[in-house]
């Protein structure tokens, strides 16, 4: 009885939600691709939730909802992630071909120790060099890839022009490009 309630309250949440979660979900994807799998992965963990809480637990179906489809996009977009889009974090095998990290990181279990250990460096190199700008390109670049906000957001919250901003985020980019080629 107590799962036919927990699936009865995950139809109406899912009925009443879906087009609100898969709004929200599109408007902050980098990656069209990525939709369905983020949109899956959070009815699979309130499904989740419903099943470890009980029916009874979810007082707000819309919230929550929102909450978790929140948290998978964060988790989604890492700054590792963000990174790989505009670095091309490469490195060479024993056969001298370049082999993209993130086809390394895809075969994650197969790959040996030492390939993990040069992706985890290059990562950290990234971070650190990031650590060494001023405060105020952390800042561009924080707002513009953890908080995901616009260009003209972010002038306006640091008060400064877009020129501005924008050249102190693609001057960065560039850099970390040139670090890592």
């Amino acid at each position: 009885m107590a799962g036919r309630d927990i699936t009865s309250q995950f139809n109406e949440i899912y009925d009443s939600t879906y087009k609100a979660v898969l709004s929200y979900i599109t408007a902050r994807c980098k990656n069209a691709a990525d939709i369905g799998d983020i949109a899956q992965e959070t009815y699979m963990e309130l499904y989740g939730l419903l099943c470890k809480r009980g029916a009874d637990y979810v007082r707000n179906g819309h919230a929550i909802t929102l909450k978790i489809a929140k948290r998978k996009l964060y988790r989604h977009y890492t700054l590792a992630e963000k990174l790989r889009r505009f670095v091309p974090l490469t490195v060479t095998d024993e056969r001298g071909d370049e082999v993209s990290l993130a086809d390394l990181e895809a075969e994650e279990e197969s790959a040996s120790m030492e390939e993990m250990v040069v992706n985890q460096i290059m990562l950290e190199e990234a971070r650190r060099f990031l650590r060494q700008k001023p405060d105020d390109v952390k800042k561009v670049f924080n707002l513009y890839y953890d908080a995901e906000l616009t260009i003209a957001e972010i002038a306006q919250a640091l008060q400064m022009s877009e020129s501005n901003v924008k050249h102190k985020l693609y001057r960065t980019l560039k850099e970390l490009r040139e670090l890592f080629r």
